[in-house]
């Protein structure tokens, strides 16, 4: 039988548009076209729906910082916001901060809080591994913690240590075993480990020399790569590139470069050249609209402390709670966010942020009030003159006073006494003789004085003439007379003390204006953080400190306000004691309820408020401006500066599409 080829052959096929008509032709151009278009549509939409967009790994981040690092290591990190940005990036915790805000496990697999929150377990994940290749273990994480629990290692972290004890479980266990319980403990563990088979071997003494300081070995997203230094020393760039053995997902740049500044002005001129790609400032004139600029919010607050336990020499004006909130009512803080902020702060009412941690607000807030703050003050004698400078005037008890019958004969200090007393009007006494005998001179100058004032001393008893003896309603004139009670004229005029950085300098100035309408007069003293937190916080020698406090991921105002942080290190700046909210702060830090945490802290809030040791001023957006070419930034709330990077493993410049 004859095979029948139903398709056409090759020759056939060469023959067709000779044999086919015009038409015919347009048609099946037409038609193939349709074909190819279906079927690469058919592919495409097959494509993009079997893909996803991924971020890519390539490209370098170039940000730009005032100030140079030092100790790019967690044991010593906390005294810089430049060695803190630097560790944040190349180390990593147990745990860790995400872009949330929340606390996470990082180094960690799984933790157990046991014994009501006594005892807290982590467990490692494995093969995690040092930028050198040395295995993370158990052993790196002890060594880190009895480092910087170490008095000679003069750790700044050492007083969040204190009194807790590590145990090794495993290769990868670690046990550690707190004295009281805590709800707060795993702030802690946010702490950066450091390898042991690098510093095992480093002497106390040599501790903040190692070059390790400079040219660290770590385990997070990024590792050291290199340093440049100028001919004088000081670090000008430091080089950053992915950690191949990081174990998490990132980091997706391939490098990050960190250039270094003496001030902003330098900052901001590399900035405009283009040579960085981001940076922090406090000045909003410097950042570019055509740059992501990313209003981050950070749980700190700015307050005026007010000193409840001044130094010898201190005034004892702020004892008197009247006054604390007057000052409350004095303050405008909405104007300060106008004219100081530009806008770019939230008013703080509370220390613990309701706003960031979902509290409920305080039932007292202290509206801007001048008229009701003036009516305190008049109310408890603080009176304004016509140059409206409030005075208070205190009568005191005289150190002496007649209480003896005298008369001719009677000797002694009393007797003295009434002779000055005496002697001071020379129509009444004209010998003016200081003698401590009653004579005839004195019975005379008694008859004179009784005469001059015989309304009250002698009318009562019907007499004209003096009898020249002192008794009970002479005495009552001669106290009222001679002995006049001292007064204490209190002037009300504070010193207000801060740092000396132009934002809080011109807050302290607005708020001298302010208070000036109040009747208030304010000394403004500025000083350098360092010497204000040695010789001026640390002895609590100051008056009112506009100073700023933050607060962490999970919400511990305890060394803030508990009674027990009066004195240093504690941080309860202005000597604030209350038994109740002893109690309550207590409980929150060791409630593991986050329920009754947060009614604790609610009601340690209304009456703190209450009790106005504080005006609570503002909480200050975090400025940071980022190249719109970096992707991937999703952090909102931090819990300082350094945090801005917590998720930077996920930042990334370029994508591609892959396989889902």
């Amino acid at each position: 039988m004859r095979k029948i080829n139903l398709w056409p052959s090759k020759s056939q096929w060469g023959q067709f548009l000779n044999v086919s008509t015009k038409k015919e032709k347009t048609v099946f151009f037409v038609f193939l076209l349709l074909s190819f278009l279906s079927a690469s549509f058919l592919l495409i939409n097959f494509y993009f729906k079997n893909t996803e967009i991924k971020p890519a790994r390539a490209g370098q981040y170039t940000e730009g910082i005032v100030g140079f690092p030092r100790f790019i290591n967690p044991i010593y990190a906390d005294i810089s916001d430049v060695d803190r940005d630097l560790v944040e990036i190349l180390f990593s915790g147990l745990m860790k901060h995400n872009h949330a805000n929340d606390i996470v496990p990082d180094l960690v697999e799984r933790y157990e809080i046991l014994e009501q929150g006594k005892v807290y377990e982590f467990y490692l994940k494995e093969n995690v591994f040092w930028s050198d290749g040395k295995s993370l273990t158990a052993d790196d994480v002890i060594f880190t913690i009895k480092t910087i629990q170490n008095p000679e290692i003069k750790s700044p972290l050492r007083a969040r240590w204190l009194g807790i004890e590590i145990e090794k479980i495993s290769e990868y266990g670690i046990r550690f075993i707190l004295k009281d319980s805590s709800a707060v403990f795993l702030e802690n563990c946010c702490l950066k480990i450091i390898p042991e088979h690098i510093w095992k071997d480093v002497s106390e003494q040599n501790f903040p020399l190692a070059p390790y300081n400079l040219k660290p070995v770590s385990s997070g997203p990024y590792q050291f790569k290199s340093l440049f230094q100028d001919e004088n020393g000081n670090i000008k760039s430091l080089l950053m590139e992915a950690n191949a053995k990081y174990f998490g997902e990132g980091p997706y740049l391939s490098r990050i470069s960190f250039q270094f500044f003496n001030n902003e002005e330098g900052l901001i001129k590399s900035y405009e050249k283009g040579e960085i790609k981001g940076f922090t400032s406090q000045n909003f004139e410097s950042f570019k609209s055509q740059d992501e600029i990313y209003f981050l919010s950070m749980s700190r607050y700015f307050a005026l402390f007010l000193n409840l336990n001044p130094t010898a020499d201190g005034s004892k004006i702020l004892s008197e709670k009247d006054v604390r909130i007057a000052l409350n009512y004095g303050t405008d803080k909405q104007e300060i966010l106008a004219r100081v902020l530009e806008n770019r702060a939230k008013i703080v009412d509370s220390p613990i942020l309701p706003q960031i941690y979902g509290f409920e607000k305080p039932l007292m807030i202290y509206e801007f009030d001048l008229e009701k703050a003036k009516e305190i003050l008049d109310q408890i004698g603080f009176v304004a003159d016509k140059d409206n400078k409030r005075t208070k005037i205190i009568k005191k008890e005289p150190t002496f006073q007649f209480k003896s019958n005298l008369q001719v004969g009677s000797k002694g200090l009393e007797v003295k006494e009434l002779q000055k007393c005496l002697a001071k009007d020379p129509e009444i006494y004209p010998q003016g003789e200081i003698t401590g005998y009653f004579g005839n001179k004195t019975k005379q100058a008694v008859i004179n004085f009784q005469e001059k004032y015989k309304k009250d001393i002698l009318a009562p008893f019907g007499l004209e003439l003096g009898t020249g003896q002192v008794k009970k309603t002479t005495r009552a004139k001669l106290n009222e007379i001679c002995l006049k009670p001292p007064e204490e004229i209190i002037p009300l005029k504070l010193s207000l003390t801060t740092v000396n950085q132009p934002i809080l300098i011109a807050v302290a100035s607005l708020l001298k204006t302010q208070w000036q309408a109040l009747g208030i007069e304010i000394e403004i003293k500025t000083y350098d953080i360092s010497v204000l937190e040695r010789e001026i916080i640390k002895p609590r020698d100051f008056e009112i400190l506009l100073f700023g406090e933050v607060l962490g991921a999970i919400p511990d105002p305890f060394s803030f306000w508990h009674s027990s942080q009066k004195k240093d290190p504690g941080l309860n700046l202005g000597g604030y004691e209350n038994k109740t909210i002893d109690k309550l702060l207590e409980s929150a830090r060791e409630s593991l309820d986050k329920e009754i945490r947060k009614e604790n802290l609610e009601e340690f809030q209304n009456i703190l408020i209450s009790d106005a040791p504080a005006v609570f001023l503002y909480n200050p957006d975090y400025l940071y401006s980022v190249s719109k070419e970096i992707k991937g930034i999703e952090i909102k709330i931090i819990t300082d500066s350094s945090k801005r990077f917590s998720d930077i493993e996920n930042w990334y410049i370029k994508t591609k599409r892959v396989w889902k």
